[in-house]
């Protein structure tokens, strides 16, 4: 089934467990690299929905050199925003900000985006996946208890569907369970084995 990717060393690069999680999940035979102090800055003016998709593009622009060494890697990177009102939830920078975050998501309906690129030395494909996600009202208290309990600091929008929250405050959701846990994995299946 991925014969087309047996000339390729398949890299991860990402710190996401839960990326790593999923691929492995696909049966796909990866590493992981990751570099660090990469900029993930974007242009102000451009339109919310575009970003995960941009950042996954630059991510992959600073592998360049680990590219022209390893001419058969095939890297992989993403990059998830979670987009409520038209303001970017990134990852919260310590567990206040994270229980700010959450409290925004309250009784309202979020998109979950999720940019990926398919990048070897001469070929790049790069795509994004939506998904709409409604979390239904909770008091502070018990999202405090989630933030103290699973410290999603590391998370867009600073919840893991996956975890206790997902079970118990996402009423329900528009499009993939798996891209809002940060790699829409179907798409990425397609992309991979028509690469």
């Amino acid at each position: 089934m991925f014969e087309n990717l047996d000339k390729y060393n398949i890299v991860l690069a990402s710190n996401s467990p839960r990326r790593r999680e999923l691929l492995q999940e696909l049966n796909i035979d990866f590493t992981v690299r990751v570099l660090e102090g990469i900029d993930e800055t974007f242009p102000q003016d451009l339109k919310p929905k575009l970003i995960p998709e941009y950042l996954a593009v630059k991510k992959a622009a600073a592998y360049q050199q680990l590219l022209r060494d390893e001419p058969n890697t095939l890297l992989i990177t993403a990059d998830t925003v979670v987009i409520s009102d038209r303001t970017i939830l990134g990852k919260p920078t310590d567990n206040n900000d994270a229980l700010r975050m959450l409290l925004s998501l309250q009784g309202r309906a979020h998109k979950v985006i999720s940019g990926v690129a398919l990048t070897t030395i001469d070929k790049q494909v790069s795509f994004s996946v939506k998904t709409k996600v409604l979390m239904r009202s909770m008091s502070a208290d018990m999202l405090q208890w989630y933030v103290d309990r699973y410290s999603p600091t590391d998370k867009a929008g600073a919840y893991g569907i996956q975890e206790w929250i997902g079970l118990a405050a996402i009423d329900h959701i528009e499009g993939s369970f798996h891209n809002v846990m940060g790699l829409p994995t179907q798409r990425l299946f397609f992309e991979l084995i028509n690469f």
